[in-house]
């Protein structure tokens, strides 16, 4: 070992950052703290590297869950010791079953000041057990050639197995002594210093299959006389306009979950079917609707009538593809997983398909898409609600715009009434846990690196995570947030137990009376409350000219909101109802 603790510091985690840059990880989301340093000082003085401050762990997961989604890229989480650390479960387990690389570096007591009663010192050996790909517990710093070498061995590794299909998060736990501080002169001159060669980035390719199965699936799928593409979220960038020709090509409708990607932008869309939500609710439909064979792409979409819909076609030929080799099935039904890049299956089973006539199953999914989505914009005709609110984004979204829907019922209603456009518009959810937390803050992460950012949240889960508005207004985002207050939990009044009158206020109404103008004004917002249609359009609208955070509150009254819902569904059911007793 050679230099003093500062330079030994300096010498190892720099060589650990320094190998990160050079394989472009970009951001870091840094907490501050003691243990971590040398860890946050060190990606702070890389040109290289733009690290992001939030104060509050929890919020910062979910702010490098935002950055790594829109980007599709690796982003570094930084936390001192102790229960620092464990605020970040909640983000890791999101990343886990969303697919997002997240670079998870928490400091750590060195081995002889833990379990022996050291302050701010917990088990942090594996502490997000399997919601990790990897976890490394590093070595202790050390400046010899070989400690080098391993440091950025760690850190490409580290890279390429949270980027590698399926993609997710990797944790790597740095034991630190102090004194902690690096010597900063030492790492100045150490980054100007000519780019030592890039230690090479494992990459696995893309999965796909043999010509025998391409010509059994290609088989399979023109031989079905009723057939239909169901697409949930999709990862992979490229792969929408491969699904919009194969269903083309063998006239299936495709029906797209609004995080398909496929509902938005200048492609194609003739397939695309986006009422199916509204369509299996009415039983004859889901009756006669019956395919010979489903292909299914990303998650399971978010509609519930759908779930139920294929739970009941066990008659049908079931095939699952997924590129990030995964079992997506919750329905529990014998499919056929095929494990290929999602573009790469399409591309290979359209070549080898004749174009495709347009077929009378294929028109009369379209005939009621279309005959649905006229009878759902009856909604535009009520006071303002709040499945009006997703039927006005459409028009007024800008283009190139970044949508991020909260759950529960936003999620749902964006389902039901953002139909297809042809803008590039952008949609994402946290659907991997569906959780409430953080979405403030997930949305931050996107503005950050995304233009025109707007998020509809409700107002449960916005204030589960006011913590978010913090690092929104101190890393000068520009975002919309839509909140759709109902006081109280939205979605309970259409589920079972709200028929219990006694209890459910109090344990699933929840209201909470709060007045957010004083939260817009604790953390600099700009705010709006709107009761029309016509208010709502002159605050949103000029919104994206104007810099920093903008809040427009939608007040809404919950039971209202549930019958507005049941009497349209049941209003669109009865024309749907018309339509399938013409028969296909």
């Amino acid at each position: 070992m050679k230099g003093d603790s500062g330079t030994i510091l300096t010498e190892y985690i720099g060589a650990f950052i320094n190998e990160l840059a050079q394989n472009n990880l970009q951001h870091a989301v840094v907490s501050p703290g003691s243990r971590s340093t040398p860890i946050a000082m060190l990606l702070a003085a890389h040109p290289d590297i733009e690290v992001h401050m939030n104060m509050d762990e929890r919020s910062a997961g979910f702010y490098a869950l935002g950055l790594a989604k829109s980007l599709q890229e690796p982003v570094a989480l930084v936390c001192t010791s102790g229960t620092a650390a464990a605020n970040y479960y909640p983000a890791v387990i999101e990343a886990a079953y969303s697919r997002v690389p997240l670079l998870v570096l928490t400091a750590d007591r060195p081995h002889e000041q833990r379990d022996n009663g050291s302050p701010q010192t917990i088990d942090q050996i594996q502490l997000y057990g399997n919601y990790v790909k990897w976890f490394v517990e590093m070595a202790l710093p050390e400046s010899t050639e070989p400690m080098m070498r391993y440091a950025r061995t760690i850190g490409v590794r580290a890279l390429s197995a949270a980027k590698n299909l399926p993609a997710g998060p990797v944790h790597l736990n740095f034991p630190l002594r102090e004194p902690l501080v690096p010597n900063m002169n030492k790492a100045a001159e150490k980054y100007k210093e000519p780019i030592e060669e890039a230690l090479s980035l494992s990459d696995t390719g893309v999965l796909s299959v043999s010509e025998m199965q391409e010509t059994y699936y290609a088989n399979l799928l023109a031989d079905a006389e009723r057939g239909m593409i169901v697409c949930g979220e999709l990862v992979e960038r490229g792969a929408q306009e491969a699904i919009i020709m194969l269903g083309e090509k063998l006239g299936f409708p495709v029906l797209a979950d609004p995080l398909s990607q496929l509902r938005s932008g200048p492609h194609r869309k003739d397939v695309v079917i986006d009422t199916y939500d509204t369509i299996l609710r009415a039983s004859q439909a889901s009756a006669i609707l019956k395919p010979d064979v489903i292909l299914r792409f990303g998650t399971m979409p978010v509609s519930k009538p759908l779930l139920l819909f294929l739970k009941e076609q066990r008659h049908a030929q079931h095939v699952v593809v997924d590129g990030g080799g995964g079992w997506r099935d919750p329905a529990g039904l014998p499919a056929q997983m095929v494990y290929c890049d999602e573009r790469r299956f399409c591309d290979a089973i359209s070549q080898s398909l004749p174009d495709q006539a347009k077929n009378h199953w294929l028109s009369f999914w379209q005939n009621m898409n279309d005959k649905t989505k006229q009878a759902l914009r009856d909604i535009r005709e009520a006071e303002l609600n709040e499945g009006m609110v997703f039927s006005l984004l459409g028009d007024h979204l800008p283009d190139f715009a970044t949508l991020f829907v909260g759950n529960s019922m936003p999620i749902r209603d964006l389902d039901t009434f953002f139909h297809a456009n042809d803008k590039n518009i952008r949609i994402f959810a946290n659907r991997g846990a569906n959780g409430i937390d953080g979405v403030v803050s997930t949305a931050a992460g996107m503005s950050a690196v995304s233009e025109h950012t707007v998020l509809v949240i409700g107002d449960l889960s916005f204030f589960h995570d006011m913590n978010g508005l913090l690092a929104a207004r101190l890393e000068k985002v520009n975002m919309t947030i839509l909140l759709i207050n109902n006081d109280g939990g939205g979605i309970f009044s259409f589920l079972p137990q709200a028929t219990e009158k006694e209890h459910f206020e109090t344990l699933f109404g929840t209201p909470h009376g709060l007045d957010f103008s004083h939260t817009a004004g604790l953390y600099g917002a700009a705010y709006k409350k709107v009761k029309t249609w016509e208010e709502w359009e002159s605050a949103f609208c000029p919104s994206f000219a104007q810099p920093g955070l903008k809040i427009i509150e939608v007040p809404t009254d919950r039971a209202a909101n549930v019958q507005k819902h049941r009497k349209l569904w049941d209003e669109v059911i009865e024309q749907v109802s018309l339509l399938v007793n013409e028969g296909i």
